[in-house]
């Protein structure tokens, strides 16, 4: 039978520290909370939890003014989100989770298992933002992104082309066609969020490196090897130095699960097993 039909997405609004959040839920079995990349949306999780549906529940959300979620007036940023994802952990009382983050997502999902240590056993990171040594460089590009993104919130006309080519670096494989065609045509709408969210990539407070060394669960790398934005290597030390965690590489840009859908299911099969067993309930 198609996975697809197999496991459809039941798609719900919910109500998460005041704010409407559209969330796609799918599966049966333990709990794994997906976390996308800025300007995605939940619907980058469609096609895993199509596969692995019949293994786990997926929960994944739009974040605000991403996907079906509307906008509001907190500026997007990784402590922002991980308090939205602890939100709805705790509206859904959702205990001995996964985590799964992607980008802005991974540094959302490092905060909220350090804030709620008792809901969260596992942590998949994937191309996870705020690992990355903070220099000069760094914060002037980020600044710079930012930059560009307010400049097509105010009407760029050239910025749909010029973000179509930004996007067939950042997702290059043929496997995720699917999902970056309709990220570049969603390019507008998200062009306010990503400016906010590029904004916060360089203050102080988006290195989180600290808040990883802190925690006390076991964490899987799942990483891009043609990332150019977050490189694996300015990541690897942090990565290898990670008490017990585990490190998968893939021939892919800024999402694995997306660009090597085979890979990366063999990698978080395998990972989720090897988790100590605990009880693992679904949302009511």
């Amino acid at each position: 039978m198609d996975a697809a039909i197999s496991h459809p997405a039941l798609v719900q609004t919910l109500e998460v520290c005041g704010l409407p959040l559209v969330v796609r839920r799918s599966g049966t079995g333990p709990v794994v909370v997906c976390l996308h990349a800025t300007g995605h949306g939940a619907r980058d999780f469609d096609r895993l939890a199509q596969r692995r549906g019949g293994a786990f529940t997926f929960i994944a959300l739009d974040w605000p003014g991403q996907g079906d979620s509307p906008r509001e007036a907190e500026p997007a940023s990784a402590g922002r989100y991980a308090a939205l994802v602890g939100g709805l952990l705790e509206a859904l009382d959702l205990r001995d989770v996964i985590l799964l983050g992607n980008s802005i997502g991974g540094a959302a999902a490092i905060l909220c298992a350090a804030n709620h240590a008792d809901r969260v056993r596992g942590l998949v990171l994937c191309n996870s933002g705020g690992l990355i040594p903070p220099n000069l460089f760094i914060r002037m590009f980020c600044r710079h992104m930012a930059r560009r993104f307010e400049k097509a919130a105010s009407g760029d006309a050239g910025f749909p082309v010029w973000f179509r080519r930004y996007y067939q670096q950042v997702l290059p494989r043929p496997e995720a066609a699917w999902r970056r065609e309709e990220i570049v045509a969603g390019c507008e709408k998200a062009a306010p969020v990503l400016a906010e969210a590029w904004r916060s990539f360089a203050e102080p407070d988006a290195d989180i490196r600290p808040v990883l060394r802190g925690l006390r669960i076991p964490i899987l790398f799942a990483w891009g090897l043609r990332d150019r934005i977050l490189p694996w290597f300015l990541v690897r030390g942090l990565a290898r130095r990670t008490p017990g965690a585990r490190i998968a590489l893939f021939d892919a840009g800024h999402a694995a699960f997306l660009e090597t859908p085979e890979a990366f299911d063999a990698a978080f099969m395998d990972f989720a097993r090897s988790l100590p067993e605990r009880e693992a309930r679904a949302p009511a």
